[in-house]
Protein backbone atom coordinates (compact mmCIF):
# COMPACT_ATOMS: atom_id res chain seq x y z
CA UNK A 1 0.00 0.00 0.00
CA UNK A 2 1.15 3.22 -0.79
CA UNK A 3 -0.75 6.27 0.89
CA UNK A 4 0.65 9.29 2.11
CA UNK A 5 0.16 10.95 5.87
CA UNK A 6 1.04 13.94 6.85
CA UNK A 7 0.52 14.86 10.54
CA UNK A 8 1.07 18.42 11.79
CA UNK A 9 3.81 18.77 9.26
CA UNK A 10 5.67 21.87 9.60
CA UNK A 11 8.18 24.09 7.58
CA UNK A 12 10.57 26.94 8.80
CA UNK A 13 12.74 28.81 6.85
CA UNK A 14 14.61 30.52 10.00
CA UNK A 15 12.53 32.40 11.70
CA UNK A 16 9.48 32.32 8.95
CA UNK A 17 7.21 29.40 9.18
CA UNK A 18 5.57 28.65 6.04
CA UNK A 19 3.77 25.28 6.28
CA UNK A 20 1.72 25.24 9.30
CA UNK A 21 0.87 21.54 10.77
CA UNK A 22 -0.62 20.25 7.91
CA UNK A 23 -2.60 17.09 8.58
CA UNK A 24 -3.33 15.42 5.27
CA UNK A 25 -4.23 11.05 4.47
CA UNK A 26 -3.98 10.39 0.99
CA UNK A 27 -5.34 7.02 0.28
CA UNK A 28 -3.43 4.34 -1.89
CA UNK A 29 -4.04 4.80 -5.24
CA UNK A 30 -5.67 8.20 -5.28
CA UNK A 31 -5.35 11.28 -7.21
CA UNK A 32 -4.53 14.39 -4.89
CA UNK A 33 -4.13 18.10 -6.10
CA UNK A 34 -2.45 20.70 -3.87
CA UNK A 35 -4.11 23.74 -5.71
CA UNK A 36 -3.82 27.26 -4.42
CA UNK A 37 -2.49 31.01 -5.27
CA UNK A 38 1.25 31.46 -5.88
CA UNK A 39 2.88 31.63 -2.37
CA UNK A 40 0.23 29.01 -1.06
CA UNK A 41 3.47 26.36 0.11
CA UNK A 42 1.52 23.84 -2.15
CA UNK A 43 5.22 23.29 -4.02
CA UNK A 44 7.15 23.13 -0.45
CA UNK A 45 4.57 20.77 0.45
CA UNK A 46 5.15 18.24 -2.38
CA UNK A 47 8.94 18.86 -1.97
CA UNK A 48 8.52 17.64 1.63
CA UNK A 49 6.95 14.61 0.93
CA UNK A 50 10.11 14.06 -1.54
CA UNK A 51 12.50 14.52 0.69
CA UNK A 52 13.85 17.67 -1.16
CA UNK A 53 13.09 19.89 1.37
CA UNK A 54 13.73 18.70 5.18
CA UNK A 55 10.10 18.83 7.70
CA UNK A 56 11.16 21.53 10.12
CA UNK A 57 8.65 19.89 12.77
CA UNK A 58 5.77 17.05 12.38
CA UNK A 59 5.69 13.37 10.68
CA UNK A 60 5.32 11.87 6.63
CA UNK A 61 4.54 8.52 6.63
CA UNK A 62 4.92 6.48 3.13
CA UNK A 63 3.35 3.24 2.67
CA UNK A 64 2.77 3.34 6.39
CA UNK A 65 6.79 3.75 6.97
CA UNK A 66 7.95 6.96 8.61
CA UNK A 67 10.09 8.90 6.01
CA UNK A 68 10.28 12.30 7.96
CA UNK A 69 14.26 11.88 8.21
CA UNK A 70 15.00 9.38 4.80
CA UNK A 71 17.12 10.10 1.77
CA UNK A 72 14.53 11.27 -1.29
CA UNK A 73 16.16 7.76 -2.92
CA UNK A 74 14.63 5.62 -0.48
CA UNK A 75 11.50 6.93 -0.01
CA UNK A 76 9.78 5.16 -3.00
CA UNK A 77 8.86 8.50 -4.77
CA UNK A 78 9.76 9.45 -8.01
CA UNK A 79 9.17 13.31 -9.17
CA UNK A 80 8.43 14.95 -12.39
CA UNK A 81 9.06 18.74 -12.54
CA UNK A 82 7.66 21.78 -14.75
CA UNK A 83 11.00 21.39 -16.29
CA UNK A 84 11.96 18.30 -18.28
CA UNK A 85 15.75 18.19 -17.22
CA UNK A 86 16.66 15.67 -20.29
CA UNK A 87 20.21 15.34 -21.15
CA UNK A 88 20.19 16.57 -24.58
CA UNK A 89 23.03 14.23 -25.88
CA UNK A 90 21.10 11.15 -25.10
CA UNK A 91 17.99 9.63 -26.74
CA UNK A 92 14.68 8.86 -25.69
CA UNK A 93 15.33 5.50 -24.49
CA UNK A 94 18.69 6.28 -22.75
CA UNK A 95 16.64 9.34 -21.12
CA UNK A 96 14.38 6.96 -19.46
CA UNK A 97 16.55 4.26 -18.49
CA UNK A 98 19.64 6.11 -17.25
CA UNK A 99 18.49 6.40 -13.69
CA UNK A 100 18.19 2.79 -13.73
CA UNK A 101 21.96 2.25 -15.09
CA UNK A 102 23.31 4.42 -12.77
CA UNK A 103 21.78 2.47 -9.99
CA UNK A 104 23.42 -0.87 -11.46
CA UNK A 105 20.41 -2.75 -12.88
CA UNK A 106 21.01 -5.09 -15.81
CA UNK A 107 20.30 -3.95 -19.04
CA UNK A 108 17.75 -6.47 -19.72
CA UNK A 109 15.91 -5.19 -16.62
CA UNK A 110 15.98 -1.63 -18.05
CA UNK A 111 15.17 -2.46 -21.67
CA UNK A 112 12.21 -4.07 -20.30
CA UNK A 113 11.40 -1.77 -18.19
CA UNK A 114 11.73 0.99 -20.49
CA UNK A 115 9.44 -0.99 -23.30
CA UNK A 116 6.98 -1.13 -20.73
CA UNK A 117 7.07 2.82 -20.39
CA UNK A 118 7.25 3.83 -23.38
CA UNK A 119 4.26 1.42 -24.80
CA UNK A 120 1.86 3.31 -21.63
CA UNK A 121 3.24 6.92 -23.16
CA UNK A 122 3.23 6.08 -26.72
CA UNK A 123 6.82 6.63 -27.07
CA UNK A 124 7.83 3.69 -29.26
CA UNK A 125 8.62 6.16 -32.49
CA UNK A 126 10.29 8.30 -30.13
CA UNK A 127 12.80 6.24 -28.46
CA UNK A 128 15.97 7.21 -31.02
CA UNK A 129 15.12 10.49 -31.04
CA UNK A 130 17.29 13.43 -28.74
CA UNK A 131 15.26 15.75 -27.10
CA UNK A 132 15.86 18.64 -29.49
CA UNK A 133 14.02 16.32 -32.10
CA UNK A 134 10.64 16.64 -29.87
CA UNK A 135 7.82 18.55 -29.54
CA UNK A 136 7.40 20.05 -25.66
CA UNK A 137 4.31 17.43 -24.85
CA UNK A 138 6.77 14.28 -26.11
CA UNK A 139 9.44 15.66 -23.63
CA UNK A 140 7.01 15.83 -20.95
CA UNK A 141 6.29 12.15 -21.32
CA UNK A 142 9.91 10.98 -21.68
CA UNK A 143 10.07 12.60 -18.12
CA UNK A 144 7.09 10.67 -17.15
CA UNK A 145 8.58 7.49 -18.14
CA UNK A 146 11.68 8.26 -16.72
CA UNK A 147 9.37 8.21 -13.67
CA UNK A 148 7.59 5.04 -13.87
CA UNK A 149 10.94 2.82 -15.16
CA UNK A 150 11.40 3.69 -11.49
CA UNK A 151 8.39 1.90 -10.21
CA UNK A 152 7.53 4.11 -7.13
CA UNK A 153 5.23 3.66 -4.55
CA UNK A 154 4.22 7.61 -5.23
CA UNK A 155 4.33 9.85 -8.13
CA UNK A 156 4.74 13.67 -7.67
CA UNK A 157 4.21 15.72 -10.34
CA UNK A 158 5.50 19.63 -9.65
CA UNK A 159 3.53 22.20 -11.96
CA UNK A 160 4.34 19.73 -15.08
CA UNK A 161 2.47 21.66 -18.03
CA UNK A 162 3.25 25.30 -17.14
CA UNK A 163 5.62 25.27 -20.01
CA UNK A 164 3.47 23.86 -21.99
CA UNK A 165 0.91 25.65 -24.68
CA UNK A 166 -3.21 25.78 -24.17
CA UNK A 167 -3.48 22.74 -26.92
CA UNK A 168 -0.84 20.28 -25.66
CA UNK A 169 -1.96 21.05 -22.13
CA UNK A 170 -5.20 19.97 -22.83
CA UNK A 171 -3.48 17.28 -24.42
CA UNK A 172 -1.16 15.82 -21.70
CA UNK A 173 -4.12 16.54 -18.79
CA UNK A 174 -5.63 13.52 -20.98
CA UNK A 175 -2.57 11.36 -21.25
CA UNK A 176 -1.71 11.79 -17.24
CA UNK A 177 -5.64 11.15 -16.62
CA UNK A 178 -5.06 8.35 -18.84
CA UNK A 179 -1.58 7.10 -16.98
CA UNK A 180 -3.54 7.06 -13.66
CA UNK A 181 -5.92 4.78 -14.81
CA UNK A 182 -3.94 2.52 -16.57
CA UNK A 183 -0.96 1.87 -13.54
CA UNK A 184 -3.34 2.67 -11.03
CA UNK A 185 -0.34 4.57 -8.21
CA UNK A 186 -0.97 6.79 -5.49
CA UNK A 187 -0.24 10.39 -7.26
CA UNK A 188 -0.04 13.74 -6.30
CA UNK A 189 -0.13 17.11 -8.71
CA UNK A 190 0.30 20.29 -8.10
CA UNK A 191 -1.27 23.32 -10.11
CA UNK A 192 -2.01 26.94 -9.60
CA UNK A 193 -4.51 25.66 -12.49
CA UNK A 194 -8.24 25.09 -10.96
CA UNK A 195 -9.52 23.76 -14.29
CA UNK A 196 -6.46 21.11 -14.31
CA UNK A 197 -7.56 20.24 -10.06
CA UNK A 198 -11.17 19.63 -11.17
CA UNK A 199 -10.77 17.17 -14.50
CA UNK A 200 -7.73 15.22 -13.00
CA UNK A 201 -8.13 14.63 -8.80
CA UNK A 202 -10.02 12.21 -6.97
CA UNK A 203 -9.42 14.58 -4.26
CA UNK A 204 -8.62 18.41 -4.19
CA UNK A 205 -6.46 19.87 -1.31
CA UNK A 206 -6.78 23.46 -1.12
CA UNK A 207 -3.99 25.95 0.07
CA UNK A 208 -3.72 29.15 1.20
CA UNK A 209 -1.07 30.64 3.08
CA UNK A 210 0.34 27.28 3.92
CA UNK A 211 -2.98 26.01 5.27
CA UNK A 212 -5.19 23.61 4.37
CA UNK A 213 -8.54 25.08 3.77
CA UNK A 214 -10.50 22.58 2.53
CA UNK A 215 -10.14 18.98 1.11
CA UNK A 216 -12.63 17.11 -0.69
CA UNK A 217 -13.59 15.86 -4.07
CA UNK A 218 -13.82 17.94 -7.15
CA UNK A 219 -17.74 18.63 -7.08
CA UNK A 220 -17.96 18.70 -3.02
CA UNK A 221 -15.78 21.57 -3.21
CA UNK A 222 -17.45 23.29 -6.11
CA UNK A 223 -21.17 22.73 -4.44
CA UNK A 224 -20.20 22.71 -1.11
CA UNK A 225 -17.28 24.84 -0.13
CA UNK A 226 -16.52 26.08 3.33
CA UNK A 227 -15.09 29.73 2.89
CA UNK A 228 -15.33 32.75 0.34
CA UNK A 229 -11.84 30.98 -0.65
CA UNK A 230 -12.38 27.84 -1.66
CA UNK A 231 -15.65 29.15 -3.17
CA UNK A 232 -14.13 31.89 -5.09
CA UNK A 233 -11.28 29.75 -6.00
CA UNK A 234 -12.97 26.59 -7.30
CA UNK A 235 -15.26 27.09 -10.47
CA UNK A 236 -14.12 28.95 -13.66
CA UNK A 237 -15.34 31.86 -14.01
CA UNK A 238 -15.25 32.31 -10.43
CA UNK A 239 -18.11 32.67 -8.01
CA UNK A 240 -19.43 36.25 -7.77
CA UNK A 241 -19.97 37.62 -4.42
CA UNK A 242 -21.87 40.35 -3.65
CA UNK A 243 -22.72 42.57 -0.28
CA UNK A 244 -26.50 42.08 1.56
CA UNK A 245 -27.79 42.68 4.69
CA UNK A 246 -29.23 40.35 7.26
CA UNK A 247 -33.22 40.37 8.10
CA UNK A 248 -36.10 37.76 8.87
CA UNK A 249 -35.24 34.71 6.97
CA UNK A 250 -34.49 37.17 4.06
CA UNK A 251 -31.36 38.89 2.43
CA UNK A 252 -31.40 42.35 0.74
CA UNK A 253 -28.99 43.22 -1.84
CA UNK A 254 -28.44 46.17 -3.34
CA UNK A 255 -28.19 44.72 -6.77
CA UNK A 256 -31.17 42.37 -6.63
CA UNK A 257 -33.49 43.68 -3.96
CA UNK A 258 -34.58 41.26 -1.26
CA UNK A 259 -35.18 37.65 -1.52
CA UNK A 260 -36.27 35.10 1.06
CA UNK A 261 -33.18 32.69 2.71
CA UNK A 262 -33.57 29.04 2.58
CA UNK A 263 -34.50 27.81 6.11
CA UNK A 264 -31.23 25.51 6.56
CA UNK A 265 -28.77 28.63 6.17
CA UNK A 266 -28.28 30.33 10.09
CA UNK A 267 -27.98 34.04 8.83
CA UNK A 268 -26.26 36.21 11.71
CA UNK A 269 -28.43 39.31 13.36
CA UNK A 270 -30.94 41.12 11.69
CA UNK A 271 -29.01 44.19 9.62
CA UNK A 272 -25.64 42.64 9.70
CA UNK A 273 -23.87 42.14 6.67
CA UNK A 274 -23.79 39.02 4.33
CA UNK A 275 -21.65 37.96 2.09
CA UNK A 276 -24.23 36.15 -0.76
CA UNK A 277 -22.04 33.68 -3.46
CA UNK A 278 -23.55 33.30 -7.12
CA UNK A 279 -22.14 30.77 -9.90
CA UNK A 280 -22.45 33.31 -13.15
CA UNK A 281 -24.75 30.01 -14.72
CA UNK A 282 -27.11 30.15 -12.01
CA UNK A 283 -27.85 34.16 -13.18
CA UNK A 284 -30.60 35.00 -15.59
CA UNK A 285 -30.23 38.64 -17.51
CA UNK A 286 -32.82 40.27 -19.48
CA UNK A 287 -32.84 44.15 -20.74
CA UNK A 288 -34.23 46.43 -18.61
CA UNK A 289 -34.98 50.38 -18.87
CA UNK A 290 -32.67 50.11 -15.29
CA UNK A 291 -30.32 47.62 -13.36
CA UNK A 292 -26.89 46.32 -13.99
CA UNK A 293 -24.70 47.64 -16.95
CA UNK A 294 -23.17 45.41 -19.53
CA UNK A 295 -19.57 46.48 -19.63
CA UNK A 296 -18.52 44.05 -21.77
CA UNK A 297 -19.21 40.63 -23.43
CA UNK A 298 -17.40 37.79 -24.92
CA UNK A 299 -19.05 35.24 -27.09
CA UNK A 300 -17.29 31.59 -27.20
CA UNK A 301 -19.44 29.86 -29.80
CA UNK A 302 -21.66 28.32 -27.35
CA UNK A 303 -21.23 30.31 -24.50
CA UNK A 304 -21.24 34.29 -23.68
CA UNK A 305 -19.98 35.67 -20.92
CA UNK A 306 -21.59 38.97 -20.10
CA UNK A 307 -19.38 41.50 -17.28
CA UNK A 308 -21.87 43.99 -15.68
CA UNK A 309 -21.17 46.68 -13.26
CA UNK A 310 -24.20 47.10 -11.08
CA UNK A 311 -25.44 50.76 -9.51
CA UNK A 312 -23.03 49.58 -5.89
CA UNK A 313 -20.07 49.30 -7.96
CA UNK A 314 -19.98 45.70 -7.68
CA UNK A 315 -19.19 43.60 -10.86
CA UNK A 316 -20.87 40.54 -11.72
CA UNK A 317 -20.50 37.64 -14.18
CA UNK A 318 -22.97 36.20 -15.78
CA UNK A 319 -23.04 32.84 -18.42
CA UNK A 320 -25.35 32.34 -20.74
CA UNK A 321 -25.55 29.20 -23.09
CA UNK A 322 -26.58 28.79 -26.94
CA UNK A 323 -25.26 30.20 -29.72
CA UNK A 324 -27.79 33.18 -30.24
CA UNK A 325 -26.57 36.78 -29.53
CA UNK A 326 -26.49 37.87 -25.93
CA UNK A 327 -27.17 41.53 -24.62
CA UNK A 328 -24.03 42.85 -25.21
CA UNK A 329 -24.65 46.85 -24.12
CA UNK A 330 -27.15 49.02 -21.89
CA UNK A 331 -28.49 47.94 -18.70
CA UNK A 332 -30.22 44.45 -17.51
CA UNK A 333 -32.28 43.54 -14.83
CA UNK A 334 -30.60 40.26 -12.87
CA UNK A 335 -32.63 37.28 -11.53
CA UNK A 336 -31.47 33.99 -9.88
CA UNK A 337 -33.29 31.14 -7.80
CA UNK A 338 -32.28 31.71 -4.34
CA UNK A 339 -31.45 28.20 -3.60
CA UNK A 340 -28.80 28.51 -5.31
CA UNK A 341 -26.96 31.26 -3.61
CA UNK A 342 -24.02 30.47 -0.77
CA UNK A 343 -24.43 32.80 2.09
CA UNK A 344 -21.02 33.70 3.80
CA UNK A 345 -20.01 35.75 6.87
CA UNK A 346 -18.43 39.04 5.81
CA UNK A 347 -16.27 39.28 8.57
CA UNK A 348 -15.26 35.68 9.09
CA UNK A 349 -15.84 34.77 5.33
CA UNK A 350 -16.80 31.19 6.29
CA UNK A 351 -19.82 29.56 4.85
CA UNK A 352 -23.00 29.95 7.13
CA UNK A 353 -25.16 27.05 7.28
Amino acid sequence: MSGVTLTKAVKRYGDVQVIHGVDLQIDHGEFCVFVGPSGCGKSTLLRMIAGLEETSDGKIAIGGRDVTRVDPAERGVAMVFQTYALYPHMTVEENMGFGLKMNGHPKAEIKEKVAEASRILKLDPYLERKPKALSGGQRQRVAIGRAIVRGPEVFLFDEPLSNLDAELRVDMRVEIARLHKDIGATMIYVTHDQVEAMTLADKIVVLRGGVIEQVGSPMQLYSDPDNKFVAGFIGSPSMNFVEGVAGDGAVSVPAFGEFSVPTDVSLPANGEKVLVGLRPQHLNIAESTEGAKVDLCEQLGGVAYSYLICPTGERIIVETKGEEAPISEGTVSISFDPASALFFDAKTEQRLR
